[in-house]
């Protein structure tokens, strides 16, 4: 039997159990996309764990106090998305991915509080360690949500018995509200925590009877070009996909994992955590159209990217940088090295990377940096030429590091980052 825990409305959640003015009111959280690490001003910018699987992506954070005003006002003008919404709220119709400011006129007495990633990466890692010595099997899916599986371990009639338990529990140590479906597949488990919302458990007994009405957008892995393709041939709910196996098995691989999955013919796994293959960072923001404000920010996401591959304790060979333009251009460029990692090294070839991706008189308005083709430091591919050269770069940056772990990232700039 699996186990799917998702916690209900986790951000706003989060931030009930720090504030309790939030509670049983239209509440929000919002956020903008992180600009803070391109400000001119020191601040104290550290990285949350880069190992620890809550995140997808990297997470920079600061002793930066935000509120409503200095984060979301600029200019008079109301910026950034609603990342989650109360159920409160949404009975209004806010929805994530909405503007805030559309938020807010649809609902006038919404609280919206600014994104606090740091206490949601604390939650999460607290909650992973209370399911840990519960459950021998979890996984970690996404910063919110967990799969767990307890065959051997909970008989079946003892299952609503222990994921109340489970919930209870969770809610008494972290004030936090989780939903949990539960089922032989572990597909099937994570669509029946939308059964379970909120605050509530569901268990499929019977699979076939409750797949039955299921549109097939609901089924986790069919996205919108795989709706369309199923929705011409007539197949609109998941007990459809179950009737048409010999179709789907004419779609080879993709369509004989959907099928199985649907159906139950292949159960799922508790997959454990896998070595990252790439290091990254992008940013939006308003269209820029100088050349030295663009490779300033370009160099100063290196440097924040050379720090996560020091803690990374990686050795990238690959280094990508993707530009976005204000009129739908994008531009990708690459370089391959073959030298041992460094953060000068890195900045170096950026600002080529840069000069290459540049379009006069446009403007930019997302830069994409990133790192990937891992080997191991030292490896004896790695070029001879510049070996003793590397090496004194490295011992730079295992200092620098220190340093910015103490102190910030921001503690060392290059003159071109100011």
């Amino acid at each position: 039997m699996f186990l799917h825990i998702d916690i209900d409305c986790f951000f706003i959640s989060a931030e009930r159990t720090i504030n309790k003015n939030l509670l049983n009111c239209p509440a929000a959280v919002g956020s903008r996309s992180n600009l803070e690490i391109f400000s001119q001003q020191r601040r104290n910018i550290k990285l949350l764990n880069i190992n620890s699987g809550a995140f997808v992506t990297p997470v920079f954070h600061s002793d930066f106090k935000k509120n409503f005003n200095n984060y979301f006002l600029d200019k008079n003008k109301i910026r950034g998305i609603i990342t989650t919404a109360s159920y409160e709220a949404r009975a209004y119709g806010v929805k994530t991915a909405m503007p805030i400011a559309k938020a807010l006129s649809l609902c006038p007495n919404l609280i919206v509080v600014p994104s606090n990633m740091s206490l949601y990466h604390k939650l999460s890692k607290k909650l992973f360690i209370l399911l840990k010595k519960e459950i021998p099997q979890i996984e970690q899916y996404s910063i919110d949500e967990f799969f767990g599986i307890i065959d051997g371990w909970i008989e079946n009639k003892d299952v609503e018995k222990f994921i109340n338990y489970l919930k209870n529990k969770i809610y008494k140590e972290l004030k936090l509200p989780v939903s949990i479906g539960a089922a032989k597949s572990k597909y099937i488990a994570k669509l029946a925590t939308n059964k379970a919302k909120p605050f509530g458990v569901y268990i499929v007994n019977n699979q076939e009877e409750f797949i039955k009405d299921i549109p097939i957008s609901n089924f986790p892995g069919i996205g919108k070009s795989f709706s369309k393709k199923l929705n011409q041939y007539g197949i609109k709910k998941l007990s459809d996909i179950c009737n048409s196996k010999k179709l789907l098995y004419s779609w080879k691989l993709p369509g004989i994992e959907l099928y199985n999955r649907v159906c139950a013919k292949n159960n799922g796994i508790i997959k454990k955590k896998e070595p990252k293959k790439s290091i990254g960072l992008s940013r939006t923001f308003d269209a820029i159209y100088e050349y030295n404000e663009i490779q300033r920010r370009v160099v100063i996401m290196g440097r924040h990217i050379a720090y996560m591959v020091h803690k990374a304790k990686v050795n990238p060979l690959r280094f990508d940088l993707k530009i976005y333009y204000n009129d739908g251009t994008k531009i990708k460029n690459g370089i391959q090295s073959n030298r041992i990692f460094n953060e000068h090294l890195f900045k170096e070839s950026l600002v080529i990377l840069l000069k290459n991706s540049w379009i006069e008189n446009r403007g930019i308005i997302k830069i994409r940096v990133w790192v990937s083709n891992f080997s191991i430091k030292g490896n004896k591919t790695l070029s001879l030429l510049n070996h003793n050269e590397d090496l004194k770069q490295k011992q730079i940056d295992d200092a620098v590091s220190k340093l910015r772990n103490s102190f910030g990232l921001d503690i060392l700039k290059n003159g071109n980052e100011i």
